[in-house]
């Protein structure tokens, strides 16, 4: 039998893999703690009958029961497996931790030992069985997502169906064309090698963000059609919202652009969505720019760039028909010179060369109205150190005892801007005892992922350009390259590259335009190797 108790004798798990009874085993574990003795350091103990085999874990005791034949060498090293299971399924060594996996750890306990007789198994491959993983099961959850994603899509389809002939019936009569939309609709989309943008200025397909579900709506009731009376052009309007509740019922949500202009009727892309969530529309002006960064990258622990990527796309939202150009700026600097910016089919490539004023290309036209238009876009690509945000130096050294002092540290590169919600996440041996000494910022344990995550809300390039984690990591068979990869995961308010807009002015006379911006730049792979 094995168990685990507390230093008072309480048991607070037990599994028995021979026929026992209950009042045999309470019985042997009551007595555990009056059989111990203080001036031994032996880590077995003999009666009559039994042998307790047991190993202290921090506030606890693992204990292994067995008759006296049994061999006490192979007993030893079963014990020590079952002492480097328990932190492996418990999130902590308190007894609640213990309590609250309880039936995990049962559950591995039965693959160690089954029938009374060790079972040649290593923690990995107890990993592996525990987790029960199926290859039909995956298959036939993939197979039901697709058919999820297939109706919702069908969903979609019709709803937008629907949506778009119930606003051509009520503009029916009324003047207006799609001269400005079509300018953007033509293909001339801006997806390219950097991984940006794709198929053209405007998306006809209703916006979806991911949101809770929420409460049904009351719909209202139908109407009985009398006779002799005129048909009602808003009649479609009830199948709209009954497509629409279906796709709130799963978990999504329609969010569709507002009325009127050239842009009624259509809906903005899920990037607009976005951009709305991100800035309140109090604090958006007529024409709002939206500009976000994606920076991927893999570094070396001891020097050394590869697969350094940041893509960039500038957006533009205009509320109304006035026709207003655009000045981009760009920071100097070793990321300057690495950024290839390209402009959309359908701006004046020409005087952007020229000034770096963004304008369409047709005279005298402006951005389409309501709708989220990608202008230009920007890559940087390079092996150069000076292109990082920051560089991530992880130091293991070995101790005489066989523990790991790690000392992880950042340095901000210069040129780089405030960096928010940063999140470094090292490696841990699987099993062992990790104590933090120093750290700047806070920091968090998972056992269960074998993961230390070092947050810090806020680096900046005034306050703390630098700053550095100390732990001790003894135990689990750690070794160098115990603690790689390193991810590093943060988000920004400014450009990396320096991108900007500096002001928005009317085509006719050359008069200010107040604008509005929302900046994002966001770490989406980047590890320490």
């Amino acid at each position: 039998a094995a168990a685990v108790c507390n230093k008072s004798g309480k048991t607070l798990i037990s599994r028995q893999f021979v026929e026992m009874t209950r009042s045999r085993i309470e019985g042997l574990l009551a007595a555990f703690p009056k059989l111990m003795s203080t001036d031994k350091q032996h880590t077995f103990i003999e009666t009559e009958s039994v042998r307790y085999v047991y190993q202290p874990l921090e506030k606890l005791y693992v204990l292994l029961l067995t008759t006296k034949a049994s061999n006490i060498l192979e007993d030893l090293e079963t014990l020590r497996l079952f002492a480097r299971v328990i932190p492996e399924y418990s999130s902590g060594m308190e007894e609640k931790d213990l309590l609250d996996n309880a039936f995990q750890l049962i559950f591995a306990f039965d693959e160690i030992v089954a029938l009374g007789y060790r079972e040649s198994v290593n923690l990995a491959q107890i990993k592996t069985f525990t987790e029960m993983d199926s290859h039909e099961e995956k298959v036939f959850l993939a197979v039901r997502v697709a058919q999820e994603k297939e109706a919702k899509a069908a969903m979609r389809a019709k709803a937008k169906e629907l949506t778009l002939k119930n606003k051509e019936m009520r503009r029916a009569g009324g003047g207006g064309g799609g001269g400005r939309m079509a300018a953007f609709g033509g293909g001339g989309g801006m997806g390219g090698g950097s991984g940006v943008g794709g198929g053209g200025y405007v998306d006809t397909t209703p916006t979806l963000t991911s949101t809770m579900p929420e409460p049904n709506r009351a719909r209202p009731a139908a109407q009985a059609a009398g006779g002799g009376k005129a048909m009602k052009l808003g009649s479609r309007a009830k199948q709209v919202d009954y497509f629409v509740d279906q796709l709130k019922e799963e978990g999504e949500q329609l969010v569709d652009t507002p009325a009127g202009g050239l842009g009624a009727g259509r809906a903005g892309s899920s990037a607009a969505a976005a951009a709305a969530a991100a800035m309140p529309a109090a604090q958006r002006e007529a024409v709002h720019l939206r500009l976000e960064e994606k920076f991927n990258c893999e570094a070396g622990r001891g020097g050394g760039v590869s697969n350094l990527e940041l893509t960039g796309l500038l957006h533009i939202t205009c509320a109304n028909e006035d026709a207003v150009r655009l000045h981009l700026v760009q920071a100097s600097g070793p990321r300057a010179r690495a950024v290839q910016v390209q402009t959309h089919p359908n701006i004046d490539k020409k005087v952007f060369q020229t000034n770096s004023w963004i304008q369409m290309k047709a005279a005298g036209r402006g951005f389409p109205v309501n709708q989220e238009a990608n202008v230009v876009k920007w890559r940087m690509a390079g092996d150069d150190e000076a292109l990082l945000p920051l560089t991530i130096n992880c130091w293991p050294n070995q101790a005489p005892s066989g523990s790991y002092e790690v000392t992880v540290e950042y340095e901000l590169i210069p040129g780089t801007p405030r960096l928010e919600n940063v999140l470094i996440s090292i490696p841990l041996p699987q099993g062992a005892q990790t104590k933090v000494n120093q750290c700047d910022g806070d920091y968090r344990v998972d056992a269960r992922k074998s993961l230390l995550e070092w947050s810090l809300p806020l680096i900046d390039p005034e306050e703390n350009p630098t700053g550095n984690l100390d732990l001790l990591v003894g135990g689990g068979g750690a070794s160098e390259d115990s603690f790689f990869p390193v991810g590093v995961m943060f988000t920004s308010q400014q450009s990396l590259v320096g991108i900007d807009v500096d002001k928005v002015v009317r085509l006719e006379g050359d008069s200010p335009v107040k604008f509005s911006v929302d900046r994002r730049l966001v770490a989406d792979n980047f590890r320490v190797v």
